[in-house]
């Protein structure tokens, strides 16, 4: 298998189209459930390559899907477009230069991840008709991956029922499978309700909501001595109740992130993070109730697949990135702290080198130290055997969610990181359409791995996908 195979000229056949939707969301940065030109653009795009195309996915306007093919297994292809508020910057410039204060940016690289989802489809779909093969092929254009957990509503709704295994990728600084490792995650708000008053004439009659608030600070700090070193909890203050300090006041509302290693691990903590929100409340006298605004599940890993993806990996090997792409690189780099650059090496458990650009695959076997974070993919993983890939699109030690990621996501060695990983991501889905050991040995795994934990959903019933959760 090498680049002159067929499937991937199929992804060099529509390469361009898909590099240039990419660069148009890029310009077009929303956020969270927002993403209405963004889902637009995937649509137009999925009709022209001929998927049949479902929009509305769970009751959500910005998720879609686009399937195509007859018969045979189906193999879901993940892609994702929304942005990071506050993280506008001009791309091609290694220095802060946001193009609208305050405005948004693509600083995990979602821009650049649901194309190279779509190319990965295409190219797939194009194939199958082709050489007559039986199957279906997906595209799930998933919004709302920060913090939204737009992937959890779409699996609650049995968006991915029938699908057979489902494959992604994530920008990243190396050529890798993705560690199967994440947190899960819950967000939930905390709404407390007091009693208003004179704060100076008739202080005695009011119960403040605030200190309610701030008392559940302290008691979620104490706690942090007592869960597992893994977890993770923060914070945002969304109501402060009002501006007026001589006023107590009567309501104040915080959303807290807490995350856990797994999701019993995650379900037990959010309950005590709630008996000390009740307990705030009982200090102040005043009353608390909690709202889950969005919950994912930690992602499971898939050994058969893992490997399949590897081997793929090593056969096409990363990009080839030119002085240009390691010039620009450089330049990014000099923008980023020595710790930066050490922290993504100790991710991966391999020596510190000069080089701007990952040209080398990571082992599988590497003794890994990931940061990890949380992601709605997660979910999909626990009902669908489940693979991702990571590919360097940024500067090596770039940290995500900043706007040095913002700045080379138009890049050319972002554009062929993109390709390459299309072509990884083709070939894996056409390694599981035609090897029927390969489709059951991951089911298997998936099987095993949640035989004594099946999945639960974290999000509960009665909560619908919140559409207005970055409105405030």
């Amino acid at each position: 298998m090498d680049n002159r195979n067929e499937l991937w000229r199929h992804v060099d056949a529509s390469k361009d189209r898909l590099i240039e939707l990419s660069d148009r969301v890029w310009g077009m940065p929303e956020v969270c459930y927002t993403e209405a030109r963004s889902v637009a653009e995937h649509v137009a795009e999925l009709r022209h390559q001929g998927f049949r195309v479902t929009e509305n996915v769970a009751g959500i306007p910005t998720a879609v899907i686009g399937e195509a093919g007859e018969g045979g297994p189906v193999i879901a292809f993940l892609g994702e477009y929304d942005a990071l508020p506050g993280l506008s910057q001009e791309a091609g410039v290694a220095e802060h230069r946001p193009v609208e204060a305050g405005g948004h940016g693509h600083g995990c690289g979602h821009n650049l991840l649901g194309s190279a989802a779509l190319l990965a489809a295409t190219a797939t779909k194009n194939w199958l008709a082709e050489n007559k093969i039986p199957g279906r092929v997906r595209y799930y254009g998933c919004p709302a991956e920060e913090g939204g957990a737009a992937k959890a509503f779409m699996v609650r709704a049995g968006a991915f029922a029938d699908a057979d295994v489902a494959i992604s990728w994530h920008p990243s600084s190396f050529w890798e499978v993705t560690p199967p490792l994440s947190l899960a995650n819950t967000r939930a708000d905390f709404l407390f309700t007091g009693r208003t008053a004179h704060a100076a004439a008739a202080p005695h009659l009011g119960r403040s909501a605030l200190d309610a608030v701030e008392l559940m600070s302290v008691g979620v700090n104490y706690m942090r001595e007592h869960m597992p070193s893994d977890a993770r909890i923060h914070y945002a203050v969304l109501d402060t109740g009002g501006i007026a300090p001589n006023v107590v006041q009567a309501t104040a509302r915080v959303r807290y992130s807490i995350r856990a290693r797994d999701l019993p691990g995650m379900l037990e903590l959010v309950e005590r993070v709630h008996k000390v929100a009740k307990g705030a409340a009982m200090m102040t006298e005043t009353e608390v109730e909690m709202r889950i605004v969005s919950a994912v599940s930690n992602v499971l890993g898939n050994g058969p697949l893992e490997k399949a993806m590897h081997s793929i990996l090593e056969e096409l090997g990363p990009p080839h990135f030119d002085e240009q792409d390691r010039a620009f690189a450089s330049q990014i780099r000099s923008t980023l702290s020595a710790q930066d650059i050490a922290a993504v090496y100790r991710s991966i458990g391999l020596p510190e080198t000069d080089a701007p650009l990952a040209d080398f695959l990571v082992p599988l076997d590497a003794p890994r130290n990931p940061a990890i974070g949380s992601t709605d993919v997660g979910d999909v993983s626990w009902v669908v055997p489940t693979v991702q890939a990571h590919a360097p699109t940024v500067a090596i030690g770039t940290p995500f969610h900043t706007w040095q990621v913002v700045a080379q996501g138009k890049a050319p060695a972002a554009h062929k990181a993109m390709v390459q990983v299309a072509k990884a991501m083709a070939a894996t889905g056409a390694a599981v359409l035609t090897d029927p050991a390969l489709r059951a040995a991951a089911k298997a795994d998936l099987a095993e791995r949640t035989r004594k934990t099946p999945y639960v959903s974290p999000i509960p019933e009665a909560v619908v996908p919140p559409l207005t959760m970055s409105l405030g």
